[in-house]
């Protein structure tokens, strides 16, 4: 989250355009794309207590060594070796869930550890707009190395040891591929990505377009953005077992798509906050609930569904910044929330075929 905040920072001072800087976003959310359901062979016997400090390490490291590149080239290339990282921590961590806690407490309880996504809003967005707008974007990734080694020391402390599930064999892979309800989800995560970053991407370049914000205001938008995505997160934490994961994902998406629909009406600063209320809401939410509505389809298969359906994420958001940048280029800036608004309406559409699904198999089951 530390490169949407610091965009028009990393734009001016390595003197490359808005929509080029974008690549970072694009590339990197490529490469967790790929490496997220590749890594899980890799990773399968490790302890996961070792793997998930291990990783937020290399995620430490190469932010502070991302902060001494001298050119836009080679930020691209440590930020694609940087991501490594998330690429393996998020759907392992989610996985981990299943070990650590009774089956009737998985929901809420992959929906807590995703609380992470809302918090890395309210607290890496803000923080990384002010300081890359005052002290340069390049403290802004030391400070995410810092605190990303700090997390590392937390995990080892904090987890287990011993925690391995079990290897994800071919079998397993093809009969989580051959779920039409899994699939389908997967499919949902994609759409709603890409539906949302084509306008979240660019919203420090579009706030300073359209509102000549300063740093601090910046910073401020960001922090209104992640306040309000918490409590969607904590929401969802404390109500999807009484809602169920379908329906809270359905309620976070129309939540999304109720904002990008009002977005004309945000014509200054504080329409604007207003109108991102809702947005914000479900935007970790969803995708909390979009986990744990996965794990409740195939709990055994969660291992490999995470995994695709992290792979599916950042395939969207790679999607929704590489056309929002496109958009941005030929002079539509103005117009990109009607993008992300197809985006989402489509992945509502989809949301509801794949409950149709799930219910069919367990009928059929």
């Amino acid at each position: 989250m530390v490169v949407p905040g610091t965009l028009n920072d990393i734009s001016s001072s390595l003197a490359v355009s808005v929509p080029k800087t974008g690549q970072l976003i694009s590339a990197a959310a490529l490469v967790m794309c790929l490496g997220a359901p590749l890594m899980v062979a890799v990773v399968a016997k490790w302890d996961r207590r070792r793997l998930l400090t291990l990783v937020m390490l290399w995620y430490g490291a190469l932010h502070m060594l991302s902060a001494a590149m001298p050119t836009f080239g080679s930020l691209l290339a440590v930020r694609v070796l940087t991501v490594i990282s998330p690429a393996i921590f998020t759907p392992q961590a989610a996985a981990c869930i299943a070990f650590l806690v009774s089956p009737h407490q998985r929901g809420k309880a992959i929906s807590l550890v995703f609380l992470g996504w809302s918090l890395a809003s309210v607290m890496g967005m803000p923080l990384g707009a002010l300081v890359g707008g005052t002290l340069g974007w390049r403290y802004a990734f030391i400070a995410v190395g810092v605190l990303s080694i700090l997390s590392a020391i937390w995990v080892w402390r904090a987890m287990p040891n011993g925690v391995k599930p079990p290897a994800f064999s071919l079998a397993t892979w093809r009969q989580t591929l051959k779920s039409r309800p899994l699939m389908l989800c997967v499919l949902v995560t994609a759409l709603y990505s890409a539906g949302q970053f084509i306008l979240f991407s660019y919203f420090a370049p579009y706030y300073k377009a359209m509102f000549d914000v300063t740093p601090t205001q910046l910073s401020l938008m960001f922090a209104w953005f992640g306040a309000f995505g918490f409590l969607g997160n904590l929401w969802v934490t404390r109500n999807i077992e009484r809602l169920g994961p379908a329906r809270t994902v359905l309620i976070a998406m129309s939540s999304i798509a109720f904002s990008l629909l009002m977005w004309p009406l945000a014509t200054n600063l504080v329409l604007t906050a207003l109108v991102l209320i809702p947005w914000a809401l479900g935007c970790f939410s969803a995708n909390s609930a979009q986990q744990a509505r996965l794990s409740s389809i195939a709990p055994a298969l969660t291992s490999g569904s995470i995994a695709l359906n992290t792979s599916a994420m950042y395939a969207g958001q790679a999607l929704g910044a590489t056309s929002g940048g496109w958009m941005i280029s030929h002079g539509q800036m103005s117009n990109l929330h009607w993008a992300g608004l197809a985006g989402m309406l489509l992945a509502v559409v989809v949301s509801m075929l794949a409950t149709r699904s799930q219910a069919r198999s367990e009928t059929h089951t």
